[in-house]
Formats: structure tokens, C-alpha cells, sequence
């Protein structure tokens, strides 16, 4: 094995995703630990932007070609990601814990036999051990695990990691791979609409919880998220009871985010829902219960009626934002 650092990059639309340049930063730092190069493995096709990669450190990028890479799939991906494995023979292999990183990265670590950190918020080397952070128990505390092997495949939270340049003149190769026919078929994708941000890749997030009390309500969470420029997501209990669809839901059952501002509405503050939300970088809570879970892991708190509150918040917001 080499002292080599090998991330896994996502594309989409034929753009890296932001979780890309995230990655890139931390296995920077890595390869700078262990003197060895990082190299890159852009998972889709035909990615436009991949020259920013050495803006953020990376020494070679590794690219795809074919169309079984215009869209996620599980086994083309894990093809593609053994095939750069292979090649680099890299000590420490890095994926965002992304959807596409979630299933690709225990994949990867299953065929090499290779030990994995999963859901880490930050990632060192430490003489021969690499040394995870990652949230246990909902969010309610964190482990710091060491890891020995010959290989260690490790996932990153999206958005602990902030950017950092590091500018290197980046080497591109296109990387063959014989890919399998999959056994399961991406059928269809429904993209969101023009004013949709995705919940993963969001800067900052407007949640609702039943504390809405009526779907019509939600107009209000809708506006904020409109005049903050955000994403717009839901509890649990919103979506149980049909208010909003799965693909909003924040959670342990849903989707963890790391936005830099998250915003909770009539969230009562359950740990199902701070296990997806809590290493936000600022909260800011909302509820007319000034006991509520939410305001023990809150930055800032209002205590009202979320349904007075929230048209105050949103023109304050507009306000602000159009000086």
C-alpha cells in the first residue's frame, strides 16, 4: 500500500456537488500527514468543473467515461471506486456520507476487507492509526475511534469541513473500468423545481414541526425559508401525518444536515430529530414552550407563537437582506 489519500467526489447536472470540495479539504490534510498524494475519483460523467479540485489540494483526478456514470448506481459506482482503489492502493479512502457515500463505502470496505468509519465529523492521522470524531447515541455524545489497517475507509459528514485552498496543478486521467450490468435500474428522478434547494447540500434550512398545527400553516415555514434564501425541511410528525413528503424530513429516519444557520418551528426538539440536525452551526428555535428540548442545543431561542413569530422573522429577514 501507498501513503497515497483517495476521495470519492460526487457530480451532478455535470457539476461537482458542494460535498466535493468539502472532502477534498480533508483528505488534504490527510495526505499532508501520511507525505503521500491525493488523488481524486469523480464519480459521474462527463463533470465539468473538476479543474477546482486542485484549488482545494488534490494531486491526479481520476474521471469516468460511459454512460452507466451519467447517474448514481450502486454497482457501477462500487466498480468504478475498487478499479481507483486498485490503482492507487491508497491508505486512507474518503467518501462524503452522502446517500451515494452511505452505500458505496461499506460496499468498498466489505470487498477489501478493510476496516470503515462511517458518519465521521472530522478525520487525522495519528502515527499508524487514522482517528475518527463521529456522533454516537442520537448526537448525544462523541467518539473519537482509532482505526488500524492497511486501508481504512472512512465517510465524512457533509458540511464539518470548511473549504481551505491549497492550489496544486492537478493531473487528469480517464480511469477504465468494465462495469457490471446492474441488477437494480434508476427507473426515473424527479427533479426539484427551480426555487427547490436540496436539504444535503443547503446553507441554511427552515424546519416545521406539528407545532404548525394545520398543513395550511406551513405557508408561513415556506415564506421564512423564502426570505432567508432557504431550504425548507420537516419533522418527523409533519410527515407521519402527510403534511410534507419524506424527502423533507430531518432525522434519525430522515436526513442529517450540517447547514451553517437551521432554523426549528414548533419542534419540540425529540432525539430522533437531533440526531439529524444537531451539528448545525447555528440554531435557531422557535416554540411557545420554553421547556422544549430544542432550546437545550439551541444558539438562539424564541419563545412564542410560532405562528405570530414566524411572519415578524420572515419580513425582518427581507429587511435585513436588502440593505
Amino acid at each position: 500500500m501507498s501513503n497515497d489519500v483517495l476521495v470519492v467526489v460526487e457530480g451532478r447536472d455535470g457539476r461537482l456537488k458542494k460535498s466535493a470540495i468539502e472532502v477534498a479539504t480533508a483528505g488534504r490534510a490527510l495526505a499532508d500527514a501520511t507525505r503521500g498524494r491525493l488523488v481524486a475519483l469523480v464519480l459521474g460523467h462527463a463533470v465539468a468543473n473538476t479543474a477546482d479540485l486542485g484549488r482545494y489540494g488534490v494531486d491526479a483526478v481520476l474521471t469516468l467515461d460511459g454512460a452507466a456514470f451519467a447517474r448514481y448506481a450502486s454497482e457501477p459506482a462500487l466498480d468504478a471506486v475498487l478499479a481507483a482503489q486498485a490503482k492507487v492502493a491508497a491508505r486512507v479512502v474518503l467518501f462524503s456520507a452522502s446517500v451515494a457515500g452511505r452505500e458505496t463505502s461499506p460496499a468498498l470496505a466489505a470487498r477489501i476487507g478493510a476496516p470503515i468509519v462511517a458518519d465521521a465529523v472530522a478525520v487525522t492521522i495519528e502515527g499508524d492509526a487514522v482517528v475518527a470524531r463521529k456522533p454516537k447515541l442520537a448526537g448525544k455524545v462523541t467518539a473519537t475511534v482509532a482505526v488500524r489497517g492497511t486501508t481504512v475507509v472512512v465517510s465524512l459528514r457533509p458540511n464539518v469541513v470548511t473549504p481551505r485552498e491549497a492550489p496544486r496543478t492537478a493531473t487528469t486521467e480517464t480511469l477504465p473500468v468494465a462495469t457490471r450490468a446492474p441488477r437494480i435500474r434508476l427507473k426515473d428522478v424527479v427533479a426539484p423545481t427551480a426555487k427547490e434547494l436540496e436539504l444535503t447540500e443547503a446553507d441554511v434550512i427552515v424546519s416545521g414541526g406539528r407545532g404548525m398545527q394545520d398543513p395550511k400553516n406551513w405557508a408561513l415555514v415556506l415564506d421564512l425559508a423564502d426570505a432567508l434564501g432557504a431550504a425548507h425541511g420537516a419533522s418527523r410528525a409533519v410527515v407521519d401525518a402527510g403534511w410534507r413528503p419524506h424527502k423533507e424530513q430531518v432525522g434519525q429516519t430522515g436526513k442529517t444536515v450540517s447547514p451553517k444557520l437551521y432554523v426549528a418551528c414548533a419542534i419540540s426538539g425529540a432525539i430522533q430529530h437531533l440526531a439529524g440536525m444537531s451539528s448545525s452551526k447555528v440554531i435557531v428555535a422557535v416554540n411557545r414552550d420554553a421547556d422544549a428540548p430544542i432550546f437545550s442545543v439551541a444558539d438562539f431561542g424564541i419563545v412564542g407563537d410560532v405562528l405570530q413569530v414566524l411572519p415578524l422573522f420572515a419580513a425582518e429577514a427581507r429587511a435585513f437582506l436588502k440593505k
